[in-house]
């Protein structure tokens, strides 16, 4: 059984507290059972935070504009995102929290000026956001620390995805890409997942997977059933808090519902093979039908097709063996609507 990397995407979701960083960590690190069949099943295999450098953002038209939402921080859009940044230490703090609970942290670092942030700590992985694939010289600083590379393509096609894989493995291979859409939400019609297969098709050599911006959790788990090898999810501890980002993303309990289905699902693909298991045994004796009298048969009779028909249980003889049964002679009465077995027949 191939294991899903599931990365939880905290993203902005922590509205500039570490404490709640935190909270959404220790979430995503609870124990994930499955009821009915009293399965302990695998959690969340990271966490994922994004670290922005304001003077590498915005133009300073954007970031002077007003902001008026009912989700803004600031006066001005400005404002509002340099109360959502924390400091590379805040990072820090959030990043040994994950590794204390034995999760991975996943780093999008979005210009050259985040790069600080690798003085304190190393991730498992850096992200580059769909709205940076094209940002080739971003790409080459962070392709030179040789930190594996999780590419999202939600703003590419072919040409923007291999023109940032050329300037990537300049340096290193390790590198998974993300089917994406970058619509928030992203609407039905939208979403292709058939992406994956031509992902894993024209560049299987990388790890594919898909992050995913759809409401509720089936996107994920359809995906796993088409190959994909991480799913990303926008995750929160309360989808009705404050914030853009907060009613896209999964509360507590989407998340432990996503990850028991992605899980079992992920037993449920077995192997590419057609084979009898033994788990269904009992019901093939029990529900398959075999050879019976359509009616009694005395001793000494000679059976013939005419005799004889389908019933259940599946304990005798199947159809495919009528050549053992017809022109047999009966050893003892056998009722109508009977199975003949072995031990009736000559």
């Amino acid at each position: 059984m191939k294991s899903t990397y599931i990365i939880g995407e905290i993203g902005q979701n922590h509205n500039g507290s570490v404490d709640i960083a935190k909270l959404i960590v220790d979430l995503v690190s609870r124990p994930v059972k499955e009821e009915v069949f009293g399965l302990d099943l695998c959690p969340m295999d990271a966490v994922k935070m994004t670290k922005r450098d304001l003077n590498e953002e915005l133009t300073d038209s954007q970031m002077n504009r007003l902001y008026d939402s009912p989700h803004s921080f600031g006066r001005t859009y400005g404002e509002h995102r340099a109360f959502l940044e924390l400091t590379d230490e805040e990072h820090f703090e959030v990043y040994k929290h994950a590794k204390s609970l034995g999760l991975d942290f996943v780093e999008t670092l979005c210009s050259r000026g985040c790069m600080s942030l690798l003085k304190l700590f190393t991730p498992d992985f850096l992200k580059v956001a769909s709205r940076d694939l094209t940002n080739l010289p971003l790409l080459e600083i962070m392709a030179e620390t040789k930190i594996p590379i999780i590419l999202s393509t939600g703003m590419a096609g072919k040409k923007e995805l291999d023109e940032a894989l050329a300037v990537i493995t300049r340096y290193h291979s390790e590198i998974s890409i993300l089917h994406c859409v970058s619509q928030y939400p992203t609407y039905p019609d939208n979403l292709n997942l058939k992406t994956i297969t031509y992902l894993k098709k024209h560049y299987g050599q990388y790890r594919i997977g898909f992050s995913d911006h759809t409401i509720g959790i089936s996107a994920p788990v359809v995906a796993v059933g088409m190959g994909a090898e991480i799913i990303e999810k926008h995750i929160t501890i309360d989808r009705h808090m404050k914030g853009t980002d907060q009613l896209g993303s999964l509360g507590p309990e989407g998340v432990n519902r996503m990850i028991r289905d992605i899980r079992i699902a992920e037993r449920w693909l077995g192997e590419e093979e057609l084979y009898i298991d033994e788990s269904v045994a009992g019901a093939k004796v029990k529900l398959e039908r075999s050879i019976a009298t359509r009616q009694e048969l005395l001793p000494g009779h000679v059976i013939t097709e005419d005799d004889i028909h389908l019933l259940s249980p599946g304990d005798g003889y199947k159809w495919v063996d009528k050549d053992r049964v017809v022109g047999k002679k009966v050893k003892a009465t056998i009722k109508r609507n009977e199975i003949i077995y072995p031990k009736d027949i000559e």
